[in-house]
């Protein structure tokens, strides 16, 4: 992450973008933290801002009760949105023992193939406190219901249509075909053509 902008002018942006929003609830009645992995914009963001804002802005209205978190991974690019490995670790460790204590689940929606691959490898070591086991994949929207109160929670219209998406080429789930856009209409029936994963040059 790098800083192009002021502090202010970050902490506006965290605003406006609704990165972070407290809302809603899941099955177990424990509050969300909603997270956006596309909104975040990681080229402007300093990591100092970054602790500053959850320090001041989201860990109190979290307050001393347990509460799950959803992270939305849908359209996260490693070049736009991705704050890297190294900030990751640095944002959790910078959580409070006691908020990190009070964290009961972690939702995590359209988590690809790559995301499972590196926390499966890499996640247990990374993520102290057994965060890696509260971890819950969700590969469909209409799979998140089974956690979290429909009702309550708000996403973005292009989380709709990932799954959309999803549900007309299942192998993206895999990583056997690309989650790029791409003109379905113009394929010939008969190509030979394979498809392949793009998601390593992305």
């Amino acid at each position: 992450m790098s800083t192009q902008i002021s502090e202010i002018e970050q902490e506006q942006l965290i605003e406006k973008l609704e990165i972070f929003k407290i809302h809603g609830r899941d099955k177990r009645g424990r509050k969300i933290l909603r997270i956006i992995g596309k909104f975040f914009p990681a080229r402007f963001l300093s990591l100092d801002v970054l602790k500053k804002y959850l320090e001041e802005k989201i860990f109190p209205r979290l307050g001393r009760k347990p509460f799950a978190v959803l992270y939305v991974h849908t359209g996260v690019q490693r070049s736009e949105n991705f704050p890297g490995i190294s900030a990751l670790r640095a944002i959790y460790d910078a959580i409070p023992v006691n908020v990190r204590d009070n964290l009961q689940e972690v939702y995590f929606l359209h988590p690809g193939l790559q995301s499972r691959l590196f926390l499966a490898t890499c996640g247990r070591f990374l993520f102290s406190g057994g965060l890696y086991g509260k971890l819950r994949y969700i590969s469909r929207v209409d799979y998140l219901w089974e956690h979290v109160r429909r009702n309550e929670i708000e996403m973005p219209e292009f989380v709709y249509d990932h799954d959309d998406d999803l549900e007309y080429r299942p192998m993206m789930d895999y990583g056997q075909e690309s989650d790029h856009a791409r003109i379905f209409a113009g394929a010939a029936v008969d190509s030979s053509v394979s498809s392949f994963s793009m998601r390593c040059i992305s």
